[in-house]
């Protein structure tokens, strides 16, 4: 559908998706099915009216790391991801094996495996970088030395659409979770140094378990829910939960000079009043004037309640 606002389409379209934490045969905790979540939320996801042009995962795709798991994971995103015609952005989490991760998702070598797994994507036109932030054996993130200068390199030269960095961490404080605050990413006014400035248009992380957003170095940062299970912000007689609930994802709409980020619950909900889809033909052959009035005054047909 053309536009019908005061916006033309957006240039890019990206979905957010983080922490499926998949297994390779068997329920999480005894009662998540991590993989049936994933799939119900690609199932949403595709029902989107305009499909993405990339699927971002940020992090803590294999609960323990499995080879498995992994291979689980290709065979349940990369057929949606082909019929979408989207590329697929992958980014390392705690969670994650760094070796089973570079062979599984990257054809990697034995040489390829041990390094941090940062890699570039260009998605026409849009950089997406995919920063490792993961510190083997511990789940609090860190950012290297040889990464910062890598990552320096990269954004020296502006991409035609801008970039989007994508890390497992996220670098914002977190005051809804306070124990995250000891697993947060270290040092963050290091990478604050280079993005500042740069090309960076919007930072997207995971980790967390829920959905939160703030700026860092001047840009927006997009803390994208879990597909596994969710972060119990309000719990009793608990120092820290989760629950299988909440589910979500984020889906990013890029424009010239913004970006528009809308939380997607990953699971159906109950359908409370609807107009069908054999309306639509009847609405586009209207002229822009007639849209309008249809949809904005208050006793047109369209806003008048159904009759039983």
């Amino acid at each position: 559908m053309e536009p019908l606002g005061q916006y033309p389409d957006p240039t890019h379209v990206v979905a957010h998706l983080s922490d499926p934490h998949l297994l390779a045969d068997r329920l999480q905790y005894g009662a998540v099915d991590t993989a049936a979540h994933l799939e119900r939320a690609l199932e949403r996801l595709a029902r989107l009216p305009v499909p993405p042009q990339a699927l971002v995962f940020t992090g803590d795709l294999a609960d323990e790391g499995e080879p498995e798991a992994y291979r689980r994971l290709r065979e349940i995103v990369e057929p949606v991801a082909a019929d979408l015609g989207a590329e697929v952005v992958w980014v390392m989490g705690n969670h994650d094996d760094r070796a089973a991760y570079a062979r599984e998702l990257h054809g990697a070598s034995d040489a390829g495996e041990a390094r941090p797994q940062d890699r570039v994507h260009d998605v026409a036109g849009l950089r997406i970088v995919s920063l490792d932030t993961s510190v083997p054996g511990w789940h609090h993130g860190e950012v290297g030395d040889d990464q910062l200068a890598w990552l320096t390199d990269v954004l020296a030269d502006p991409a035609p659409h801008g970039t989007l960095l994508a890390l497992h961490h996220p670098p914002i404080p977190v005051p809804m979770l306070r124990l995250a605050e000891l697993i947060e990413l270290h040092d963050q006014h290091r990478l604050a140094e280079v993005v500042a400035g740069s090309d960076v248009r919007a930072i997207l992380g995971g980790h967390f378990h829920f959905t939160s957003w703030s700026t860092f170095a001047g840009v927006p940062v997009s803390v994208t829910s879990a597909t596994c299970y969710t972060s119990e912000l309000s719990p009793v007689d608990r120092m820290v939960a989760g629950v299988d609930s909440h589910q979500s994802f984020t889906m990013l709409h890029l424009y010239e000079d913004r970006v528009v980020h809308s939380v997607v619950p990953a699971t159906d909900g109950i359908e409370v009043s609807a107009r069908g889809t054999e309306l639509l033909e009847a609405f586009l052959a209207l002229t822009p004037e007639e849209r309008f009035d249809l949809v904005s005054r208050k006793d047109s047909p369209l806003n008048l309640p159904p009759i039983d």
